[in-house]
């Protein structure tokens, strides 16, 4: 049974795994300060078009996210997000559990509004109630579309109009910068935020996630911060030598596109179906709306997640494709979609 439910299902893209075996019986310097977390952070440097980055690699996703939100607010400020953000969805509450409030505002195709931002910041008008001090914001968002640099740009010029800290939660950057849609380079990115990642677990790593602080205010003790959260590795170098592998050529941007490609194979058979999606397709999530009736048979063939109840009779689901899906698991959804729903 193939399998659509995710990107991280496979270990690790061979490259990753060929400098882990070939370096795995040095002697390296722990908790991220060998020579290969060096050298993999000033292929990001480069990159980025900074110098003077901090950059910290992080084991997950929602750590990373917990570590930024937790360390870089005061206690009684908040985190403005998208109603279908992952800090809002998908982390059990994590960032609550920190003592910081999640404010959540209505998505657009899974992305935060100026419009959705200013209205959060006017509505908390007081000390009586939480003080919006971030905006965070996902790229490719959660319902798989992408920022373009305008709308990053009017992000960051209301950000520095409110005193707000703007944190890019780049799980699946990869696919991002990658996508058909995308018109930003890293070093756009650096130029936009304070701080975001670049993540290593969905796009070819078996772990981790870059974290990149540009604020030069947000940089003063973080390694205290990450050690208190249980994020220090004693063995950094295992996540610094994955993001050499990444880096040290094109491969980080190849799996991405490798992954956007698959994707869009299937979305070309279901647009010529004349399949509607929930948002637009253009990166490595698919959100088709499809009969319920057929799901039923579709489930017996391949692995997928149910997004949301449309009513009707019918759900937009989840496709996603990965860094290694494969040529021919497409080909066989494809043809199962083309046999199906003619």
């Amino acid at each position: 049974m193939y399998s659509f439910m995710n990107d991280y299902s496979e270990g690790a893209h061979p490259k990753v795994l060929e400098l882990l075996m070939k370096s795995n019986l040095e002697q390296n310097t722990g908790y991220g300060e060998d020579t290969h977390t060096l050298r993999a952070k000033d292929y990001i440097k480069k990159l980025v078009g900074k110098e003077n980055v901090d950059i910290h690699f992080i084991p997950g996703g929602t750590q990373t996210n917990l570590l930024v939100i937790s360390s870089f607010l005061r206690p009684f400020e908040a985190v403005i997000a998208a109603d279908t953000g992952h800090i809002n969805v998908h982390e059990t509450g994590a960032i609550e559990a920190t003592g910081h409030k999640v404010i959540t505002i209505p998505n657009k195709d899974g992305k935060v509004t100026t419009d959705g931002i200013l209205d959060a910041v006017r509505y908390h008008s007081d000390e009586h109630m939480v003080k919006p001090a971030m905006v965070y914001l996902s790229d490719s968002t959660e319902l798989g579309t992408v920022y373009t640099k305008e709308e990053l740009y009017q992000i960051r010029q209301l950000c520095n109009r409110e005193g707000l800290l703007l944190f890019l939660d780049g799980a699946r950057l990869g696919s991002a910068l990658t996508s058909k849609e995308n018109d930003m380079e890293l070093s756009d990115i650096a130029g936009l935020v304070d701080v975001f990642y670049i993540g290593g677990t969905k796009n070819g790593a078996l772990l981790g996630e870059a974290l990149v602080i540009v604020k030069e205010e947000l940089k003063t003790n973080f390694r205290y911060l990450i050690k208190q959260r249980g994020a220090l590795m004693a063995k950094g170098f295992v996540a610094g030598i994955q993001f050499e592998a990444l880096f040290q050529d094109n491969l980080f941007f190849e799996l991405g596109e490798h992954a956007n490609d698959m994707a869009e194979k299937i979305s070309s058979t279901l647009k010529q179906l004349g399949v509607e999606f929930l948002t637009p397709p253009v990166s490595n999530q698919l959100f088709p709306i499809l009969s319920e009736e057929f799901l039923e048979e579709l489930k017996e063939e391949f692995l997928f997640s149910v997004q949301k109840n449309m009513g009707n009779g019918q759900s937009a689901i989840r496709f996603v494709t990965s860094w290694a899906t494969t040529p021919a698991s497409v080909e066989a959804l494809c043809n199962f979609l083309q046999k199906k729903l003619k």
